[in-house]
């Protein structure tokens, strides 16, 4: 039986990730009260849609739906509600949309969300690593190249990483990210509040070799803590390193190297350097 019907507007409703009883009660009344509701895939949602006795039509939006599809959606919703879901999760997160909540707000239409279950927030919640800050990464690329170049973005930031994986490329992935960030604590959690849910801990090198040839099945988390504290330089390491590197260097290029391999300022580096060719410790 359908709910009353809701005003016009776009709600955002967050699906379960795997469990259907994880559905709100406010999502299912949402989804029973629209009168049209916008799925990644039609043939996923079904399900959802039968087990919530949601019977509005349904129209295909997902990465390749063009602009035309959305003007058309536009148009709609000035006198219509219509819901937005993606095939599991919270929409907008690694999955199409935030153009048509752009375009919807620029056009003055009353947008709500219907906060639910998020596979990398559940992940961060089985890991055991610190949630205190973390760093939402999607997809790392495919490409070994444009992968490397990926996380060695991120390599100094001091969050925990979350990460979307699929089964065949995990153990690639694990491999790559334990050598872009070298020895940190890490967890994989699969089959998020599925039957088969399991999270697997351990550094980023025991869980590549784990999976390396075992790829798993489902869908994929993996969460990667933040670098270890590293212990402020002292004036004796940075002379230490400063002489060896302008052995060979000019003062400008050894402060650049030093002051990026202790983590400490250039300018601290590049004063040092100076000091020491002047008063001709290099001797």
């Amino acid at each position: 039986m359908n709910e009353t019907p809701l005003a016009p507007g776009l709600y955002i409703v967050a699906t379960p990730i795997g469990n259907l009883g994880d559905l709100s009660v406010r999502a299912g009344a949402t989804l029973r009260g629209v009168e049209r509701i916008l799925a990644e895939d039609k043939r996923v949602s079904a399900k959802l849609l039968k087990h919530v006795g949601a019977t509005a039509p349904m129209t295909a939006y997902h990465d390749h739906s063009d602009e035309g599809v959305r003007d058309r959606i536009l148009a709609e919703l000035g006198s219509k509600a219509i819901a937005l879901i993606c095939d599991a999760g919270t929409p907008l997160i690694s999955d199409p949309g935030y153009k048509l909540v752009r375009a919807a707000r620029a056009a003055g239409v009353s947008i709500h969300t219907i906060p639910g279950p998020c596979a990398a927030v559940a992940a961060l919640t089985l890991a055991g690593l610190p949630t205190d800050r973390f760093l939402f990464l999607g997809f790392l690329p495919a490409k070994a190249r444009a992968r490397s170049e990926a996380i060695a973005e991120v390599a100094g930031v001091r969050a925990s990483l979350v990460l979307y994986e699929s089964g065949p490329r995990l153990g690639e992935a694990l491999a790559a990210l334990a050598e872009g960030l070298g020895h940190r604590g890490a967890a994989v959690a699969r089959e998020i509040s599925k039957l088969h849910e399991e999270c697997v801990t351990g550094t980023l090198a025991d869980l590549a070799t784990r999976y390396a040839d075992a790829p798993p099945r489902g869908e994929i988390v993996i969460v990667v803590g933040p670098p270890p504290e590293r212990i402020a330089a002292s004036d004796d390491d940075l002379d230490t390193a400063l002489i060896a590197a302008l052995a060979s260097q000019s003062p400008s290029r050894a402060a650049a190297e030093v002051a990026a391999a202790l983590s400490i300022p250039r300018k601290r580096a590049y004063a040092r350097a100076l000091e020491l060719v002047e008063g001709d410790a290099l001797a």
